[in-house]
């Protein structure tokens, strides 16, 4: 258990290395999106920490879901959203599992729809994850999210189930359906490895009640890696 505990605080040391070489990238007067998960957490208490140090200033955030909002109001980040501020100039987020051409699932928090939104408004997306999040094939590692309106949403398990998932609602701790910000579904769909991610994502688009899902692809920019070697960073041109 000891041994357990040591390697989980490693692991967490190293997400919050990660996400600080991915804070370094913040200027001064940025529009910057703030991301859904265990390591982009690390991201946003390292700004609120350099704004309340007077080191960063002249910044406002984007935030990804509901609870990132409370949680950088709590620490003093000035915030803001879509509407005001369509275009963000750096998002920094986790990914549930990335291949080596940057495509990611996302979703595993249950924030894909705003955080798809947000990577879309992004002139920089910065994915910070540990070096475990990495998949020679998307499907692979994780679970696809895919969020559904609740009305009618066996329909598109059925659906889902015909494309070849697997589909399980997911659920609360209590046992009760999870609920997005949007107050929508998630089903997680167990594809295996996806051969063909874009053919997927059309099949997914074009089918009504499904609002959003958790393929990420061709929207990444650079990628920081935290390793049991260190902290390692891969960038894309898009």
């Amino acid at each position: 258990m000891e041994r357990a505990n040591e390697h989980a605080h490693s692991r967490d040391q190293l997400k919050r290395l990660a996400a600080e070489r991915a804070v370094k990238l913040i200027s001064p007067g940025m529009v910057v999106g703030l991301g859904v998960g265990s390591t982009a957490i690390h991201a946003i208490r390292k700004i609120g920490a350099l704004l309340a140090d007077g080191e960063l200033h002249n910044i406002i955030g984007i935030p990804c879901s509901k609870a990132v909002a409370a949680e950088a109001s709590r620490l003093g980040i000035p915030l803001s959203d879509l509407d005001e501020q369509p275009v963000v100039d750096l998002t920094i987020d986790g990914a549930d599992e990335v291949d080596s051409q940057l495509n990611l699932i996302k979703g595993g928090g249950g924030a894909l729809l705003r955080e798809k939104m947000v990577a879309q408004a992004s002139l920089r997306e910065v994915i910070v994850v540990d070096e475990g999040k990495l998949s020679p094939q998307l499907g692979t590692l994780f679970a696809l999210p895919v969020e559904v309106i609740t009305f009618g949403w066996k329909s598109q398990a059925r659906f889902l189930e015909q494309l070849g998932a697997t589909v399980c609602l997911r659920r609360r701790v209590d046992g009760g359906p999870y609920l997005t910000d949007q107050n929508n579904y998630i089903l997680d769909c167990t594809f295996g490895s996806i051969h063909d991610p874009e053919v997927l994502a059309r099949h997914l688009e074009q089918r009504a009640g499904i609002v959003e899902h958790g393929l990420f692809l061709g929207l990444a920019t650079d990628l920081i890696i935290a390793g049991t070697s260190g902290v390692r960073q891969m960038s894309v041109a898009r």
